[in-house]
């Protein structure tokens, strides 16, 4: 896997690239986490085959944090993605986001209309206004999302809400993103949902032409899996949602196999 650091008028934003030749996807990690996330795809099998090009959110990672507090809405948040995206010729791969990341893939969708397909989990489509006790499950977790300060503590329990209960392979590197993450970068993009700035995500999969694949962990604690079937997405890959069987919020670490192998298949029929 490399590395490189890429300019845009928001920041720097690094990019964690792949070895694989193979069709492309932009990987975008969730809320207070960061690419190495998706670490067991891009330096294992998947990255090996396909290009896997991870991005560090904006005050995410080795992103540079925002120098204007504006710049980590939702709308901005997906600007910046955008301009890391082009200039590494992927205005035409396929997006797949994690939690906070499946929501800007869907921020971004109308933005990018050469994208061959989305691929989105832990991130039920939110219309506006938000119908977050419809989407979410009452976990206490979801209140760190948005703080601007969290203590240790806070980030610990928000990092175990992210796998399924009992799951103890959770490596030292979460909890270090969630305390690197900058703080207005949760309760800049819970402000900017809160107040409409942000696309209407239900009218966004309601309208996609290309394929939307939606993938759900069984024994997930944060998303509602029952939600799913009030929303109407035309374009949903194999025609329903892809319950993992053994997953949480998190299936790209806890159930990597399975994940992908969805993943993969998802690559391959969309390229």
């Amino acid at each position: 896997m490399k590395t490189h650091m890429i300019e845009t008028p928001n920041g720097r934003i690094a990019a964690h690239e792949s070895p694989g030749k193979g069709p492309a996807a932009v990987l975008i990690h969730g809320n207070s986490s960061s690419s190495r996330a998706f670490s067991k795809q891009l330096d294992g099998p998947l990255g090996e085959r396909f290009r896997l090009v991870a991005l560090d959110l904006l005050g995410h990672g080795a992103s540079d944090d925002a120098r204007d507090p504006s710049l980590y809405s939702m709308q901005n948040q997906a600007r910046t993605l955008r301009f890391a995206i082009e200039p590494l010729g992927l205005a035409d791969a396929r997006l797949v986001g994690w939690s906070l990341g499946g929501h800007l893939a869907l921020e971004l969708a109308p933005d990018l209309p050469r994208a061959r397909g989305f691929v989105i989990f832990g991130a039920p489509p939110l219309p506006f206004p938000p119908v977050r006790k419809l989407a979410f499950l009452p976990h206490p977790a979801m209140r760190v999302g948005s703080a601007e300060a969290i203590d240790r503590a806070q980030a610990e329990a928000y990092v175990a809400a992210f796998f399924r209960p009992g799951f103890g392979d959770i490596p030292p590197f979460f909890l270090e993103d969630a305390l690197r993450t900058d703080g207005r970068a949760r309760s800049g993009v819970n402000a900017s949902i809160a107040s409409g700035g942000c696309r209407d995500e239900a009218i966004v999969v309601r309208d996609l032409a290309a394929p939307l694949a939606v993938l759900h962990g069984a024994e997930e604690q944060l998303v509602n899996g029952a939600y799913f079937a009030t929303l109407t997405m035309p374009t949903l890959w194999r025609g329903a949602v892809q319950t993992i069987p053994g997953a949480g919020h998190a299936p790209q670490w806890e159930t990597p196999q399975a994940f992908d192998a969805l993943l993969a298949a998802f690559l391959d029929e969309t390229a």
